[in-house]
């Protein structure tokens, strides 16, 4: 059986059930064609202009343009077979689902900026812990969590994969820290730099603050302790001291939320959630936290500010009474909000924006999101646990999903009624006559991703590869438009070990959707990144969705380029 993906370890496969929740039939439906729902959801075609010459490389790699020695005829004679009877690696998310995110690694409370034109994903860098016997799924503790997972997007479906930051541990960038949850993200322009900002929880009893020049990293610890401890005043008695949040208002002022737990007797108004001043530097506190009533706090803080009003969204408890239920209209652990004029509060109760994902998709858990705003339009990053049971495990490991917030003219967010795997809109087609970072991808079966140049006391995310290939493995990219003129050419930086070969085949719209080329990686690349070109074996136009299968071992893709 092969590995669905790099969190998928040789142990677990043994315990893999076929078996999902909200509908997914696994490998059952590895190869659906490009289906009339994937089209309505993806943009309106566009006439994608055609590029000359492969995009700047990165600095790091030997790139020099080599043409594939074989005419595209003579590699497709020399590899078809193989490709014909190969078994594909199975799949966590088929051809078509645009949730979750990502299957390579786990990832948990998402928060989002934008920047430059991408949505940027920070999530928890959930880990999958064992009993001693090496086999059995242990319940999450999150108590081995000390790293943080990072992908963009400019069209919300395709993501590139920019690896882990190591923010917390040993070896991590804030030593004195030992977790790393819930990262909160922000930027601000500071003595004329863009600087970028990650705040997370060291635990549930403090937060600490990252900061660096690149929303990737690297990330350094700029004060070396928390920012906010229980030594901070008004702190001492917040029952959880993480899950922060932070606006940055147009003034340039920014502010800090945080907090959650449920004293006892205390249900309906827990009095756990703070909210700061940031200063200027975003890095200290300017003034104490002050406390803001929040019924029913569980945990989770969200700030957003939509038409001049200060939206603080939370995570309801579990405890939820008959009486809370009429009086606020939300059940157990629901994401709600509240409104304010001012960032600080007092803020009124408004509504409820998304049940527990439990509701939608059978998976019922802790509820962790953040909302943001892309190309005019409101979205929801959330987390479930829908891929635990097609991993064949439980315990409390998450991933992350999108979807679209409905926000009314007057500002009332009504409660999003149904969330789905289908549920996003391509946000614009994939151009595939620029450079594409080869990590860059919908779904796929089977791959891993390395984070190459990796130096001690790196906590960036470095320059990402697909690696560990093995024969059968695959990724899909969604809404990849050619245009009218259509590409004709393929180039692909990749290295592989002396002695090793492989290839790689291009296929349209699904995993048995038409073969438009093949790509040679040999050992005669010594262990450097090269550029091959070769021809396609028919001129490629319109809008597709793009398939990679891989053939062989032991080498590494860096980007790709059609012209």
């Amino acid at each position: 059986m092969k590995k669905k993906g790099i969190f998928i370890t040789g142990a677990m496969l043994a315990a893999l059930s076929l078996g999902a929740c909200g509908g997914e039939n696994g490998a059952k439906d590895l190869t659906p064609t490009l289906s009339a729902e994937v089209v309505t959801n993806m943009p309106e075609a566009t006439n994608t202009p055609q590029g000359n010459n492969p995009g700047e490389n990165d600095g790091e790699n030997n790139t020099e343009m080599e043409d594939q020695k074989m005419t595209s005829q003579e590699l497709e004679a020399k590899w078809k077979e193989k490709f014909d009877g190969l078994e594909l690696a199975e799949t966590l998310k088929n051809i078509g689902y645009d949730t979750p995110v990502m299957t390579q690694r786990l990832g948990a409370d998402p928060y989002a900026i934008v920047y430059e034109g991408r949505v940027y994903l920070y999530m928890t860098g959930d880990v999958v812990e064992y009993e001693a016997d090496g086999v059995t799924v242990k319940n999450n503790s999150y108590s081995k969590i000390n790293t943080l997972n990072v992908i963009s997007s400019d069209d919300l479906v395709n993501w590139t994969d920019h690896g882990t930051i190591y923010a917390a541990g040993r070896n991590g960038a804030a030593t004195w820290g030992n977790n790393s949850w819930a990262p909160a993200v922000a930027y601000k322009e500071i003595d004329g730099e863009m600087k970028f900002f990650v705040y997370f929880a060291n635990g549930g009893n403090g937060i600490g603050v990252l900061t660096s020049d690149s929303p990737t990293g690297p990330f350094t610890d700029p004060i070396k302790r928390a920012l906010i401890s229980r030594s901070t005043p008004n702190c001492a008695n917040v029952d959880w001291l993480f899950d922060p949040a932070v606006l940055v208002d147009d003034d340039g002022s920014a502010y800090i939320y945080f907090g959650g737990g449920v004293p006892a007797g205390k249900e309906e108004n827990p009095g756990t959630g703070r909210v700061a001043k940031l200063g200027d530097d975003m890095i200290s506190l300017d003034g104490d936290p002050i406390a803001f009533e929040i019924p029913y706090l569980f945990e989770d803080s969200g700030i957003n500010k939509i038409n001049g009003k200060y939206y603080y969204s939370y995570c309801t408890n579990w405890n939820v009474s008959e009486e809370g239920t009429k009086k606020y209209g939300f059940t157990n652990a629901q994401i709600a909000y509240m409104v304010s004029d001012n960032p600080m509060g007092p803020f009124t109760f408004e509504g409820v924006i998304l049940k527990n994902p439990g509701t939608y998709y059978g998976c019922y858990g802790n509820n962790h999101h953040c909302m943001f705003e892309f190309n005019g339009e409101w979205y929801i990053a959330y987390h479930t646990q829908i891929l635990e049971r097609q991993m064949g495990i439980s315990g409390g490991y998450r991933c992350t999903s999108i979807t679209k917030v409905p926000v009314n003219a007057d500002g009332t967010i009504p409660t999003i009624p149904s969330v789905d795997r289908q549920s996003l809109k391509q946000a614009k087609y994939l151009n595939p006559y620029e450079k594409v970072e080869a990590e860059t991808m919908a779904t796929m079966g089977g791959l891993s991703t390395t984070q190459e140049g990796m130096k001690s006391k790196y906590y960036g995310s470095g320059n990402m590869t697909l690696s560990e290939i093995n024969s059968g493995d695959w990724l899909a990219l969604y809404g990849v438009d050619f245009g009218d003129t259509g590409a004709k050419q393929f180039t692909a930086a990749v290295k592989a070990a002396g002695g090793q070969t492989g290839a790689i085949q291009i296929r349209l719209d699904s995993l048995n959707g038409e073969v438009v080329g093949y790509l040679e990686v040999s050992g005669s690349t010594n262990g450097e990144y090269r550029e091959i070109t070769v021809d396609l074996l028919k001129t490629v136009t319109g809008v597709h969705n793009l398939i990679f299968v891989f053939y062989g071992e032991e080498y590494n893709v860096d980007y790709w380029q059609f012209q």
